[in-house]
C-alpha cells in the first residue's frame, strides 16, 4: 500500500495542476510562470543531488566499487538517454511554434502533452529507482526519503500540469478535454517508476548506476527546457528566484524525512 501510495503521489499533484483550468484564465500570468518553471528546475536539481546522485556514491563505496564510476556511467547514459528520446519522439515546448523529434502531423495540442511527458520520464524513474532501494533494503534509502522525494517531484508536478491544461483552453479547447489532457501527460510516471523497480529488483547490482541515470534524465531536462523557458525574455530573474526556492524546499524535504 505504501509503494502505490508513492507511484501515486506525483500523478496526483500533475492531476491537481491540471484542475486549475477551471479556476484560472486562459493565459497563466508570465511573472507566474516562470517563478513556476524556474520552481520545478530546482525541485528536479535538488532531487538529483541528494536522492539520487549521493545514493548512488554511498552505495558504490558499499559494494567495494570505486565510488565515482557508477555515479559518472550513469549519469552520462541518463544525458544520452533522454537526448535520444528528445530527437526521436515528436514534441512541441511551451511558447514555441517548432516541433522537435522525427515529423509527424500530430496536432500542437498533441505535441504539446508530449513535450511534457518527455520530461516526466525520469521523474517517475526516479521514484522507481528510489522505492527499489527501499524494496531491496539498502540502508542507506528510507521509505521517509522516498516519500520525500515523491512529495517534491508531486509540488513540481503541480504547475506542470497547471502550464499544460490552461494554454490549451487558451487555444480553444474545452476545459474538461485541456483537463484530460494536462492529467494525461502525467501518467507515464507511475508506468516508468513500475518499469524501473522491476529492472532494479531483477538487477541488485545495477542500482547505484540507475540511481545516477535517473539523476541524469533529471538534469537534461532542467538544463535543455526548463532553465530556459524560465530564463527567455523579460523577469528572467523571477525564474532564478523560482529555482532557488524549489531547491530549498526539495533539500530540507530530503534531509528532514529522509
Amino acid at each position: 500500500m505504501q509503494i502505490i501510495m508513492c507511484l501515486l503521489i506525483p500523478f496526483i499533484g500533475t492531476t491537481l495542476g491540471a484542475s486549475m483550468v477551471f479556476l484560472m484564465k486562459n493565459k497563466i500570468n508570465i511573472k507566474i510562470e516562470k517563478l513556476l518553471l524556474g520552481f520545478a528546475a530546482g525541485v528536479m536539481i535538488a532531487a538529483s543531488i541528494w536522492s539520487l546522485m549521493i545514493p548512488s556514491i554511498d552505495m558504490a563505496q558499499e559494494q567495494n566499487i570505486i565510488k565515482w564510476v557508477p555515479a559518472t556511467i550513469g549519469f552520462i547514459l541518463g544525458i544520452i538517454f533522454l537526448l535520444a528520446l528528445d530527437n526521436i519522439i515528436p514534441h512541441l515546448h511551451l511558447k514555441s511554434d517548432k516541433p522537435e523529434g522525427i515529423k509527424t502531423k500530430f496536432r500542437k495540442s498533441t505535441m504539446m502533452v508530449l513535450a511534457v511527458t518527455l520530461h516526466n520520464i525520469p521523474e517517475g524513474m526516479a521514484v522507481g529507482v528510489t522505492l527499489a532501494g527501499v524494496i531491496v533494503g539498502h540502508i542507506g534509502m528510507t521509505f521517509a526519503g522516498a516519500i520525500a522525494l515523491t512529495i517534491g517531484i508531486a509540488i513540481q508536478n503541480f504547475p506542470e500540469g497547471a502550464i499544460i491544461s490552461i494554454p490549451l483552453k487558451g487555444e480553444g479547447m474545452k476545459k474538461t478535454k485541456a483537463f484530460l489532457y494536462g492529467t494525461l501527460s502525467g501518467i507515464v510516471e507511475p508506468i516508468a517508476a513500475i518499469v524501473t523497480i522491476l529492472l532494479t529488483s531483477a538487477v541488485v547490482h545495477i542500482l547505484p548506476y540507475l540511481l545516477a541515470f535517473a539523476a541524469g534524465a533529471m538534469i537534461y531536462v532542467v538544463v535543455e527546457e526548463l532553465i530556459p523557458q524560465s530564463q527567455v525574455g523579460e523577469h528572467s530573474n523571477i525564474g532564478t528566484i523560482g529555482v532557488a526556492i524549489g531547491f530549498i524546499i526539495m533539500m530540507i524535504l530530503d534531509i528532514a524525512l529522509g
